[in-house]
């Protein structure tokens, strides 16, 4: 059935000039500046018959030019948007208007948007504006914009296959799941689904505290063929989810990356942090900010809630995972509900101060896979509150013996939920007045945040909507050189941020190698400290290191107080992942268990069969399991 035929069948005859995919979604172009003015209305009447989301634009030769165009959008929209950039997607007839304050540019009602569109016929869409300037952020932005033919041709060529031989009565026989890593382990997080028709890609990421080949992803097994994969759906920007999908364009894939907005800059961005790392070890690195913008230009963005066809028989919805920003949960609706599959990726279901808890209600699901980084039995911690308490306790004691205080962070979630309570602490007067420095990546996500509140915390959209954005207090400091580094080894008390959380390299090394000799120094991990890292190393009670420094080893020993709060994580904790279980609607009618030591999945497993009498898998890497 052509989809497309069926549709400009219901419009008025040349009213269509020309009709695209643009991934699962339809965009006509008309030629006529009329019916772009007043044909809305009956292309929503198709919408609601046929449940795919259909657009009308205009085509190139009718729009107004961009200069006129431009000049209209700073005549309609109010000083107090702070517009700060106007980009022209030509091919796509769209016009991006970037601002501080888009909420003014969209107008009452949609008003202001709706006048730019009559007056110049291109289809306005709105960007925040970081309220944090970044370059890097910028950058990924622009790559979306570069060689716009290539996206709109891409999109549509994307389009063509999810619609082929297109059917709204499709089902499928059956279902099968690949564990390619993540099984009875952290890291690595990478899952084959396959059905008759598709094959798709669950997350694709390193270990990062793995040697060797134990670092990737199994994909030199015979059901992976990089040419077969119909599309790579990635739920979070974490590099042992993420890690490996740019190294996959470079192989040549050229499919679809499905993922939410802010996870496509993230990701963009910690990627091109491990490009710097590897170098710095004097490593050849996996692949090249070239293969970092393949991987950009072929994202395919989803907001939480929003449906939409990923091949002919698969549809994803995203939902809010709770974990980090623009963490999902992915609910794939399998050959037109022959089976339905939530994988939550790394997942929270309890409130934090950065993020509300994940969502439970699916319009359906049969089987859950399930994270269990803190599945075991005495993965169960003091109330969040408390924790914060203990934290503020050990920063006061260490500035008070004149120390400084390191704290390796995940530049994405855990770091700004830490610098959350700093912030807070600080304003109630629970912390002196202390130098508080920043750095590694952790600024540049700063900045991402700040353009996606939407994807925060009531609590925090609102301080961020009314000016008072935590992310910019004058507490934090930012340390952007080596120089401007070595003056804070050199100073007195303070308290760093830095990355990376798991001591595998980056800025939080330098700081350990810096701080580690001093007894009236201290170490807080906050994070989870993977198997073989020097944080796990250092927690479990190692007193001396040996360090790699610009190619030499160097022994480090460990003087400095080493203290662990463990309820502080991102991911959720044994009652939690248990109270999700039992609050999702519907009940799953199976669990599948991963992305956690082999002791706590087993442990987590069992606890969920006694509980719920449902069937459990805790599936091994390279297993293969059937879902129908």
């Amino acid at each position: 059935m052509d989809i497309i035929k069926n549709i400009l069948d219901e419009l008025p005859p040349k009213s269509i000039a020309e009709a695209y995919f643009e991934g699962a979604n339809i965009v006509l172009y008309t030629d006529s500046p009329e019916f772009f003015r007043e044909g809305e209305s009956k292309v929503r009447d198709i919408v609601r018959k046929i449940k795919k989301r259909i657009e009308l634009r205009s085509v190139e030769k009718i729009l107004l030019s961009q200069e006129a165009a431009e000049k209209v959008v700073r005549e309609v929209v109010p000083s107090d948007a702070e517009i700060t950039s106007i980009i022209f997607d030509v091919p796509r007839s769209i016009l991006i208007i970037g601002a501080k304050k888009p909420g003014i540019v969209i107008g009452k009602g949609g008003s202001i948007l709706q006048e730019i569109k009559q007056k110049t016929l291109w289809s306005p869409q709105i960007q925040r504006s970081p309220a944090i300037p970044s370059k890097i952020t910028e950058n990924i932005r622009n790559v979306l914009y570069l060689n716009n033919s290539y996206r709109k041709k891409f999109l549509h060529n994307l389009g063509k296959k999810i619609y082929k031989e297109w059917s709204p009565d499709r089902v499928n026989e059956w279902v099968r799941l690949t564990c390619l890593g993540a099984s009875r382990q952290v890291g690595r997080s990478c899952f084959l689904l396959q059905t008759p028709e598709s094959k798709v890609l669950l997350d694709c990421g390193v270990d990062v505290t793995g040697r060797g080949g134990d670092k990737f992803p199994y994909l030199d097994i015979p059901e992976f063929d990089i040419n077969e994969i119909d599309a790579i759906i990635i739920s979070h920007a974490h590099l042992d989810h993420n890690g490996l999908v740019p190294y996959l364009y470079k192989m040549g894939y050229r499919g679809p990356c499905y993922m939410t907005p802010p996870s496509r800059d993230i990701s963009a961005l910690i990627a091109l942090d491990f490009i710097g790392v590897a170098y710095k070890k004097a490593e050849n690195p996996l692949f090249s900010a070239k293969d970092i913008k393949e991987m950009v230009r072929h994202t395919v963005c989803l907001g939480y809630n929003e449906v939409t066809d990923i091949t002919p028989d698969i549809r994803l919805t995203f939902y809010n995972a709770g974990h980090v920003l623009g963490s999902a949960l992915c609910h794939l609706n399998i050959g037109n509900g022959l089976h339905n599959f939530v994988y939550t990726g790394d997942m929270k279901y309890g409130r934090t101060r950065l993020l509300d808890p994940a969502q439970t209600n699916f319009p359906r699901m049969e089987t859950l896979m399930i994270e269990s980084t803190y599945g075991a039995k005495d993965d169960k911690y003091p109330p969040y509150a408390d924790q914060e308490r203990v934290f503020i306790d050990m920063i006061n004691k260490t500035i008070a013996r004149g120390g400084k205080i390191l704290v390796p962070e995940l530049g994405l979630g855990r770091a700004q939920e830490t610098m959350l309570i700093l912030d807070d602490a600080m304003r109630k007067g629970l912390l002196p007045k202390i130098p508080i420095y920043i750095d590694g990546m952790i600024w540049d996500i700063n900045a991402i945040h700040t353009a996606y509140p939407d994807f925060l915390s009531m609590n925090v959209r609102s301080m961020i909507f009314r000016d008072d954005n935590p992310f910019l207090s004058d507490i934090f400091s930012r340390v952007g050189s080596p120089a401007e580094r070595k003056a804070v080894i050199d100073g007195g008390p303070c308290l760093v941020l830095a990355t990376s959380g798991m001591l595998t390299g980056g800025a939080s090394v330098e700081y350990l190698r810096a701080f580690a000799s001093n007894p009236n120094n201290s170490l807080i991990f906050i994070c989870y400290q993977g198997a073989g890292g020097y944080g796990r190393r250092i927690q479990e009670g190692e007193k001396e290191i040996i360090m790699d420094s610009e190619g030499k080893d160097e022994l480090v020993k460990i003087n400095l107080e080493v203290n662990t709060i463990r309820g502080f994580t991102s991911h959720s904790l044994r009652n939690q992942l248990i109270a999700f279980i039992n609050n999702c609607k519907p009940s799953p009618k199976r669990v599948i268990v991963v992305h956690g030591e082999q002791s706590k999945s087993l442990d987590f497993a069992s606890a969920i069969h006694k509980l719920h009498r449902i069937e459990t898998n805790v599936p091994r890497n390279l297993e293969t399991l059937r879902l129908k």
